[in-house]
């Protein structure tokens, strides 16, 4: 029950922020229309009150907004920098199409289940890249590991007096030993 009360504070709260505009630009930006809102602002030195209209960009998924059509937006998640608001419904069309013949526009929980799809593959590749990033940083501590294991063998070996050239790892020749006539890591020379 309280759920459902719960549900209910967030509905009433979402349409009390619905704000209705006319689209006054739209089809010079993919997915943004620019949208007047209405407004007035009180002079108190005139004890009057003016017209004090507000423009706001506003998401627009599918591009289905033509000019001089009057909707309904609502404050939604930050799309871009200049981008907080997005499109409800459309309440009357402007000039041109028809409302039917547009793409539709996305209903609320269409919009969340699309930003939860986006975050579940935007974690899944920030895990692969971390996996990435670990795979990588342990090749390196391998590198560094045998890089020291060579220059300590060729150490040991300048000291015993024995002349050893080994392939170095990672380049042609190193790869080179791999193949079918290849005896060995390198050929001592006594």
């Amino acid at each position: 029950m309280a759920q459902n009360a719960t549900q209910a504070a967030k509905t009433a709260y979402r349409t009390f922020r619905e704000l209705h505009g006319v689209v006054v630009s739209a089809g010079l930006m993919d997915k943004t229309v620019k949208v007047r809102v209405g407004g007035q602002k009180w002079n108190s030195f005139v004890k009057k009150f003016f017209d004090d209209p507000k423009t706001h960009l506003v998401h627009d998924p599918n591009n289905s907004l033509r000019l001089g059509d009057v909707v309904a937006i609502t404050p939604g998640w930050r799309v871009s920098k200049s981008k907080r608001h997005v499109v409800k419904h459309i309440i009357s069309p402007g000039s041109g199409v028809p409302i039917d013949k547009r793409p539709p526009i996305p209903t609320e929980e269409e919009r969340l289940a699309e930003r939860e799809a986006d975050r579940a593959a935007k974690a899944e590749r920030r895990k692969y890249r971390k996996a990435a990033e670990e795979a990588e940083r342990k090749i390196g501590i391998a590198e560094l590991v045998l890089r020291k294991a060579r220059r300590e063998f060729a150490l040991r070996a300048r000291l015993l007096g024995v002349d050893v050239t080994l392939p170095e790892f990672g380049t042609a020749e190193g790869k080179q030993g791999e193949g079918e006539g290849a005896e060995g890591e390198g050929t001592v020379k006594p």
